[in-house]
């Protein structure tokens, strides 16, 4: 039974306080998305730690698009914090983890997708929850090329991060025997869907944006500010199913998922943040009890040995998912299982796909495997 005098270990979370406009009304984040999955997983690990004598505390520090996340980095650090989370973009994540190397910190990088952070700006400090882009098109390849659909047309944005998530498109095509028989870039914006003739215009433009190209199974969209990818369904002018940025979609978690104990995780979600649970919460939540697992395992509470812990081969974690969650001690990146969500209303697939196979682990089909990385991670942070 835990006492007043049970070590405490206090997990900080610099969580991004969304202050951009999303063009999807129900796109729009909860003020809490991630934090809610956190506190989730806190509240997770004091249940364990009630029988070990252990107490997690969260301290999260809010900050918007402007704020310097460093700052918020270093009021944790004056309290001692040794692990923190944090959802912020991909520059910002590099800012944190060479700040926090010097005060011995941890990052747990929840949100960036984009693999430089796995490769040639890996941190050895940095521990990614977020499945990297390579996992996400890997995942939704395998499922296309195990429905024969191997004929891609790939649509992708104007935004750096649209080209950053198409190369990886391109890669998992190479990788897994698809072909690409057309891309197209989308220029500009569709039209204003806040017009009366906002959806007249999208019915003509997006068909003559799909017209005239070679046979094609499937268009598989890269468009991570949905300028496009959700007006595609029912609007190219081939009959052809939409994948990636829209209609089959890989995600980390999806509010439909009851396989594995995931109702009993999505019940108990609900009931603390009343609302649905995002990917963002599943990646938030998995840092959190990552840390309070190898905890538990390593019956201390010392950063140095719960992470030494955490790197290790033995290290597992159950993430409502089939496969246990590890950790890539060559460059930081979580194993774990991708869901293939219907836009968000219904559970198609889960990858890895029967039949892909790995001398490891099957959940290493899924993004940069050791002999393609880039990282030059020092061997101590290895575990």
């Amino acid at each position: 039974m835990r006492t007043a005098a049970s070590p405490t270990l206090t997990v900080g979370y610099i969580h991004w306080l969304h202050d951009v406009e999303t063009i999807s009304l129900v796109a729009t984040p909860a003020p809490d998305n991630g934090r809610a999955g956190s506190e989730v997983g806190i509240a997770d690990n004091n249940t364990t730690g009630r029988f070990m004598n252990q107490t997690f505390v969260l301290a999260p520090v809010e900050v918007r698009t402007k704020d310097d996340p460093v700052a918020a980095l270093k009021a944790l650090a004056a309290q001692g914090v040794r692990f923190a989370l944090t959802d912020r973009p991909a520059a910002d994540v590099l800012k944190l983890a060479d700040a926090g190397a010097a005060h011995g910190m941890t990052i747990f990088n929840v949100g960036a997708p984009e693999d430089s952070l796995r490769q040639q700006d890996c941190r050895s400090n940095v521990i990614h929850t977020a499945p990297s882009y390579a996992m996400l098109a890997d995942a939704l390849a395998q499922y296309l090329v195990w429905k024969r659909w191997n004929r891609w047309f790939l649509a992708y944005g104007e935004h750096p991060r649209d080209l950053l998530l198409a190369a990886a498109y391109r890669r998992a095509a190479k990788t897994f025997g698809a072909r690409i028989v057309v891309e197209r870039q989308y220029k500009g914006k569709a039209g204003s869907r806040e017009t009366d003739s906002g959806l007249v215009d999208l019915q003509k433009q997006l068909p003559v944006f799909t017209q005239n190209a070679p046979n094609y199974d499937v268009l598989v969209a890269a468009d991570e500010n949905s300028v496009f990818a959700d007006d595609l369904p029912y609007r190219t002018w081939d009959a052809r199913p939409v994948a990636g940025s829209a209609g089959l979609m890989p995600t980390s978690w999806d509010p439909n998922s009851v396989a594995y104990g995931g109702k009993e995780m999505q019940d108990r979600f609900i009931a603390h943040a009343h609302r649905f649970m995002t990917a963002l919460d599943m990646n938030a939540w998995v840092a959190v009890r990552m840390i309070g697992t190898a905890a538990s395992y390593a019956r201390t509470l010392d950063p140095d040995a719960i992470l030494a812990y955490m790197r290790g081969p033995q290290f597992q974690l159950g993430a409502y998912r089939g496969l246990s969650l590890s950790l890539r001690d060559w460059d930081g990146q979580v194993r774990q299982a991708i869901l293939l969500s219907n836009s968000g209303r219904s559970v198609v697939s889960m990858s890895p796909q029967p039949g892909f196979l790995h001398e490891r682990t099957v959940l290493d089909t899924l993004g940069i495997d050791r002999p393609e990385s880039a990282c030059k991670m020092p061997r101590a942070a290895r575990g």
